[in-house]
């Protein structure tokens, strides 16, 4: 039986949607209403049977654009929609579409809904998403406990990665230490990658510096690589822009360990299973968003009683000393790197 996915918001919420997608597809096809932006992580999905693009901003602005979308989903004959991503407009998509609907019950178009799910605010959020194709009664269809979201980057984004590599002149067998600087959110982008590269160069010289992200980051990436040059590195390998979203995340398949701040990369490194160590700042994994890799770790002030401070992150630190993230030491973030490169962690 055809079932629907409506996931617009941010690209690690469609990545942690992953074990949901995989879960209904056990019974049927599966249709995905996305953005144009996380349209593409679902590239190569065997879950997947059509990804429905919904530009909610710009193609599809305004109740002619739902209604359009709308037409499209009504036409995949799915019966039922699973409601990811809880805004009114994507609740009253599923309305017109006359398909009946079924989110959290925190959501802010849970009045239109079918039915309504628990929200369980302590549950890491792959785990909530997957619970909405849950039955508490039936313990076979209770989530897990853990649940690693999946991507599946094809053979054009792998080619990307291996010219990329060949490239830089990386040779087979070389480790890969990949870090992750960038962030939307001003707030979430810990300000002491250049100064952990000096000394991952120190501590750790046989591995080669891997920076991701998007081409906004090519700054960050150019800081980290002066400073690795400063310790007598090797050049830094600068993917910033260069790479598809399933390009990075294969990318990240190579890598034995990425450090990252509490964005996209830390979902694609969990996707993909790589070891992880994240910074987290004004938010905390507590709400949910933390890395599901095997091997990883969190570092973070958690003693500071203003975090969580926002949901999301912000621009500015409300309170103007940014603590949280200023005092995250390098040399701690190299030790704990160090131990989840070992399988320690």
């Amino acid at each position: 039986m055809p079932t629907a996915v409506l996931q617009t918001s941010f690209l690690g919420d469609m990545i942690l949607t992953t074990p949901l997608l995989e879960r209904l597809a056990r019974e049927g096809e599966v249709h995905v209403v996305a953005t144009p932006a996380n349209a593409a992580v679902l590239a190569n999905h065997p879950a997947v049977s059509s990804v429905l693009v919904y530009d909610k901003r710009k193609a599809d602005a305004g109740v002619a654009g739902l209604r359009r979308v709308a037409a499209r989903l009504r036409a995949t004959g799915a019966t039922t929609a699973y409601m990811a991503q809880g805004s009114w407009r994507t609740a009253a998509l599923a309305r017109l579409a006359g398909v009946e609907s079924v989110g959290f019950d925190t959501s802010a178009g849970r009045w239109l809904y079918s039915r309504r799910v628990t929200y369980r605010q302590h549950w890491h959020h792959a785990q909530r998403l997957w619970a909405l194709a849950s039955d508490p009664r039936n313990d076979a269809l209770r989530p897990p406990d853990a649940l690693r979201p999946s991507l599946y980057p094809g053979a054009l984004d792998i080619a990307h990665v291996t010219a990329l590599l060949d490239a830089a002149g990386v040779v087979v067998g070389e480790p890969l230490l990949a870090l992750a600087p960038g962030s939307v959110w001003a707030t979430k982008r810990w300000p002491l990658y250049d100064a952990l590269a000096r000394e991952l160069v120190a501590r750790m010289p046989e591995y080669r510096v891997v920076v991701i992200g998007a081409a906004g980051d090519a700054p960050l990436a150019a800081a980290i690589h002066t400073a690795v040059q400063e310790r007598g590195g090797p050049p830094v390998i600068d993917a910033t822009g260069k790479l598809s979203l399933l390009g990075s995340a294969a990318l990240l398949a190579r890598c034995a360990v990425l450090a990252t701040n509490d964005s996209a990369p830390l979902h694609l490194a969990s996707a993909m299973n790589t070891p992880t160590v994240a910074l987290f700042g004004p938010t905390v994994p507590a709400m949910g968003f933390g890395p599901l890799a095997d091997r990883h770790v969190v570092l973070g002030r958690d003693e500071l009683p203003c975090r969580p401070c926002s949901a999301h992150g912000g621009q500015g630190c409300p309170l103007g000393h940014w603590t949280c993230m200023r005092e995250v030491a390098p040399t701690t973030v190299v030790e704990q790197i160090e131990q989840v490169a070992q399988g320690a962690l």
